[in-house]
């Protein structure tokens, strides 16, 4: 007979369905290997041993028996961080499972990305702090992992010939160009708006929600930056709507944040 390989892990738990009975197939993106999809056996039984280790938004230890398929099984999983907060708080619910989408997006299953792991577990800290703007800690994280994937904006200059101070913006040209280059669809974008956007990007992630932002800038970056990633992911994101809609605890206009 031969004998199933029994593997070590650690990973956050990104989503889970139902399969059968009493069963939940989990994808989870690990450190070491990459994206991973699994059986929880028995996880719907009240008296399941894995209870809620395999909630979405949890830090688990995992041992694991690799499939032959495309679904290896779960044998053991601790709870490294639970990040509870994120459950008890619709606006922080609402920016993790942003997080959470978009990565599962991006992430290849079996491959290795040790700097989107990273990445995740960074953003997920970040909102366990319970930032003024859990949105922004999340659309911080959407420019994050747009650069890693090759596909971060231009917002200071022109995305064709580098001309500064741009005043147009074309996901399909790369972000914010001039109007020299700019395409067919190409539509006018304020200084504030790029400003913002490049202030998220360049923020250390547990700041980027710091300061609470509001008013016109801030709905024009954000139209821009969620079109800007499903184009470029190729990918509808479904959690976008519904972050669009969060509001931070205190509404001043503000500068963005640097």
């Amino acid at each position: 007979m031969a004998v199933v390989p029994l593997y070590k892990e650690q990973g956050v738990v990104l989503s889970r369905i139902k399969l059968g009975e009493a069963d939940r197939i989990v994808t989870i993106l690990t450190q070491g290997s990459g994206k991973i999809r699994a059986v929880a056996k028995g996880i719907r039984r009240t008296k399941s041993k894995f209870g809620a280790r395999l909630e979405p938004f949890t830090h688990v230890s995992l041992m694991l028996y690799r499939g032959r398929g495309a679904l290896d099984t779960v044998a053991q999983a601790e709870i490294i961080s639970s990040f509870r907060p994120l459950r008890e708080d619709l606006d922080l619910l609402t920016a993790g499972e942003a997080m959470l989408e978009s990565t599962d997006k991006v992430a290849e299953d079996h491959e290795r990305n040790v700097r989107l792991f990273m990445l995740l577990l960074s953003g997920l800290r970040a909102l366990e702090l319970r930032p003024a703007d859990p949105a922004a800690v999340a659309e911080s994280f959407l420019l994050k992992l747009l650069s890693l994937s090759g596909f971060h904006p231009a917002l200071t200059a022109c995305a064709v010939c580098g001309r500064l101070n741009p005043e147009l913006f074309a996901s399909g040209q790369g972000g914010a160009v001039c109007e020299s280059c700019a395409e067919y669809g190409a539509g006018p974008v304020s200084a504030a708006s790029l400003q913002l956007l490049q202030g998220l990007a360049s923020a250390q992630i547990e700041h980027a929600g710091d300061v609470a932002l509001n008013g016109a800038a801030r709905r024009e970056a954000r139209a821009m930056l969620y079109g800007f990633a499903e184009y470029h992911l190729d990918r509808r994101i479904r959690s976008l709507p519904m972050l669009a809609r969060t509001q931070p605890t205190t509404l001043p206009d503000v500068e963005p944040v640097s």
